[in-house]
């Protein structure tokens, strides 16, 4: 407290968020609806990975090495930074994105327990069901994209489609497609006779 008759000191601004309110709610509802994003760290393409929306930002499993079971991104455990886009549930087209930071949890990390809950939660087709964690936990490191900047979305998107050919990956067919027999031959509706 300052002495009778001296000036206060001036008041601090309070801080700005960094993103908006809108672009906060529309970010946070889009990466609950959508189990899908594309992400971009610095100088590699992007290559699409589930995540989770946890504790006020998306998670997402990466694997140690490029030939596991879970999903890796090239670049991303050693990336400062991120451009993450998510796509709309309802349509399926870009619907915004923004650049993140890249926080790598280890499972020494005091948010791991909880961030690994929920991205067993929902994981789909778990090979190893309740044990998963446990394997996450030696193979994997979960990636936390924070502090969200740069939000682009409606007619500020690009408006081409910035595809690139796929990656390329050692994964094979298990053998021949299944013969349709049925190919050519019109087929009945039920309940209606032919002649």
């Amino acid at each position: 407290m300052s002495e009778p008759g001296t000036p206060s000191p001036p008041m601090t601004p309070p801080a700005t968020p960094t993103t908006p309110p809108f672009d906060s709610a529309l970010l946070e509802e889009a990466a609950k609806k959508s189990g899908l994003l594309w992400i971009a760290p610095a100088g590699h393409p992007a290559r699409p990975v589930w995540h989770t929306w946890h504790d006020g930002a998306v998670h997402i499993l990466q694997d140690r090495t490029a030939d596991a079971v879970e999903q890796h991104v090239p670049g991303l455990t050693d990336a400062d930074a991120a451009e993450v886009t998510l796509r709309s549930k309802d349509k399926g087209g870009r619907l915004l994105t923004w650049t993140a930071d890249v926080v790598v949890l280890t499972p020494d990390a005091g948010s791991w327990p909880t961030a690994a809950a929920a991205l067993h939660a929902d994981r789909l087709n778990a090979p190893d069901g309740e044990e998963q964690p446990s394997r996450w936990a030696r193979d994997c490191v979960i990636v936390r994209l924070d502090n969200p900047r740069a939000l682009t979305h409606g007619p500020a998107l690009p408006r081409t489609s910035q595809s690139a050919p796929p990656a390329p990956t050692n994964a094979v067919t298990r053998g021949p497609a299944p013969r349709n027999l049925s190919l050519g031959r019109k087929l009945t509706p039920p309940g209606k006779r032919t002649k």
